[in-house]
């Protein structure tokens, strides 16, 4: 037997499950698995990533200030305190390796994203799973969890898997109730399908306990690029631009993210186009017995009355091309989480599940 082992924490993590992308047998699905923008990336971003192709021999920047200075200009933030990762879960890996090791406790939520249990695990800290009330966040359910040993507390707002979020007071409620030695991390991986939201960046300016991470994987369809950034306190960002990586992020996805986010025209157009059938797929769905929460992301939580049910549905759905989410994982067994796809997807997600309640295509139902 072996001698060599990994650092304690790292075997209690269960590998991350992303969403489905093929179903056996079928060529021609719909994946509407994993919260990807279905209109794909802007021109402009395109035309930027075919640009760098021309250079793929230099290595990229390493200071990504193009990218940070076309943040910091459309969205009225300071480019010195931006710090830019593979993903916004890059930089939700900085803050726990920076902030959090053994013998502290990092806090999420309940129905909370995958990758805070991990990274804190990944960084030997102890994960503390806080519930939520009605799938919502719960501000005195986590200001009660905190103890000397909590680094760093973590809300996605709007919340993955659930869709739910929490206003401006609550946060600032939450950030100011906090130990003075635990951070504040507001995963804005949704916020731009929020009209009028800034994710929680003014709460980050005015005090030092906060730190927003946001992505282009959503609205602006860049996840296969793998790029997201984080706005915090400038001692917070001094300390992650320590232990990022001179190269994290290739010059091909820095052209393109800054082209996406200077590309308003289009963001606005995806977020336009999500609110117009996200509110038509979950009203149509709740009108055929399949409730949800009201959802301000790109995605609705589809609750069905058993875990059977849902799994049932799953199946049926598989059957006809359509690739939902399973959310048992995010201890929601009876849910299926449904990305808000083009008019036609919608449109098929519907009649899928009609048919399903209406006792499936063989008419055996549940």
């Amino acid at each position: 037997m072996t001698a060599i082992t990994p650092q304690p924490g790292i075997m209690d993590i269960d590998l991350y499950q992303g969403g489905a992308a093929h179903v056996a047998g079928l060529d021609n699905v719909v994946k509407l698995s994993s919260n990807e923008n279905p209109h794909g990336p802007s021109e402009a971003a395109l035309e930027a990533y075919r640009r760098a192709a021309f250079e793929l021999h230099r290595y990229p920047s390493s200071d990504h200030a193009p990218l940070r200075k076309a943040i910091a200009e459309i969205l009225g933030l300071d480019a010195d305190r931006i710090i830019c990762g593979a993903g916004s879960d890059e930089v939700i890996t900085f803050l726990c390796q920076a902030y959090a090791g053994p013998g502290t406790e990092v806090i999420h939520t309940e129905h909370g994203f995958a990758m805070y249990r991990i990274s804190a695990l990944a960084a030997g800290a102890t994960p503390m799973e806080v519930a939520e009330r009605e799938r919502v966040t719960d501000v005195d359910a986590i200001l009660g969890a905190c103890t000397d040993a909590t680094r760093l507390v973590f809300i996605a707002n709007p919340n993955n898997p659930t869709g739910t979020m929490i206003g401006l007071g609550e946060i600032a409620r939450l950030a100011d109730g906090l130990p003075p030695h635990a951070l504040l991390v507001l995963d804005g991986a949704y916020a731009e399908y929020v009209d009028g939201y800034d994710g929680g960046a003014a709460l980050v300016d005015g005090r030092e306990n906060v730190v927003m991470t946001r992505t282009f994987s959503k609205l602006y369809g860049l996840g296969g690029l793998r790029i997201g950034w984080g706005y915090g306190p400038a001692h917070v960002i001094d300390v992650l631009n320590r232990v990022r990586g001179p190269f994290n992020i290739s010059q091909s996805g820095l052209n393109a993210a800054e082209a996406a986010m200077r590309d308003t025209a289009y963001a606005t157009f995806c977020r336009t186009e999500n609110a117009r059938w996200r509110t038509w797929m979950a009203d149509a769905l709740a009108e055929i017995g399949v409730p949800s929460d009201v959802s301000c992301a790109n995605f609705i939580l589809a609750r069905f009355a058993s875990q059977a049910e849902a799994e049932a549905c799953d199946a049926h759905l598989q059957s006809q091309g359509l690739i939902v989410r399973r959310v048992g994982g995010y201890n929601l067994p009876n849910c299926l989480r449904i990305t808000v796809g083009d008019e036609s997807s919608c449109r098929r997600i519907v009649h899928a599940v009609r048919q399903f309640k209406n006792g499936g295509a063989d008419g055996s139902g549940i």
